[in-house]
């Protein structure tokens, strides 16, 4: 008997450590969607862009997002944020082709803090920085839940 209750007790101890693991996301895991999430952005920003662009962009994310902009006074969950990208889509926001990119990184405990810059893609093929800003991204079973914009 005691020997079940050994094999039992290691069996949910290895079932519940791997759950854990795969909810886990480290700096391997995290900067692949940091950068992900960049690249999607740039395209929802461009002239041109649609709600597939932006559902495509949220989809990449965790289902219970929350984008806040200190500056800006915005808080918004998946769906309010939607909503504000297809607006400014309607309204012709989105004009200028300009790129972000990441500058540097810090990782912590199921955070990233970014320092990034929007540019442009000068006629020489290079890219020209603008002022650098700090986005805060945490992180929720594995994938981006918070995006805290600090500029």
């Amino acid at each position: 008997m005691k020997y079940y209750l050994s094999m039992l007790l290691t069996l949910c101890c290895l079932l519940s450590s791997s759950a854990n693991a795969s909810q886990t996301c480290d700096a391997e895991c995290q900067l692949p969607q940091i950068h992900a999430y960049f690249k999607a952005l740039d395209k929802v920003s461009q002239s041109g862009s649609s709600e597939q662009d932006v559902d495509d962009f949220l989809g990449l994310l965790h289902p219970k997002v929350n984008y806040i902009h200190l500056e800006y006074g915005a808080n918004f969950d998946r769906a309010s944020w939607r909503s504000a990208f297809i607006r400014n889509i309607a309204r012709g926001a989105y004009q200028q082709p300009k790129e972000q990119r990441v500058l540097n990184y810090i990782v912590g405990k199921h955070h990233v803090a970014v320092e990034y810059a929007h540019g442009s893609i000068q006629p020489d093929g290079q890219w020209q920085q603008e002022q650098p800003l700090l986005v805060l991204f945490g992180f929720t079973d594995g994938k981006i839940s918070l995006v805290k914009e600090l500029w």
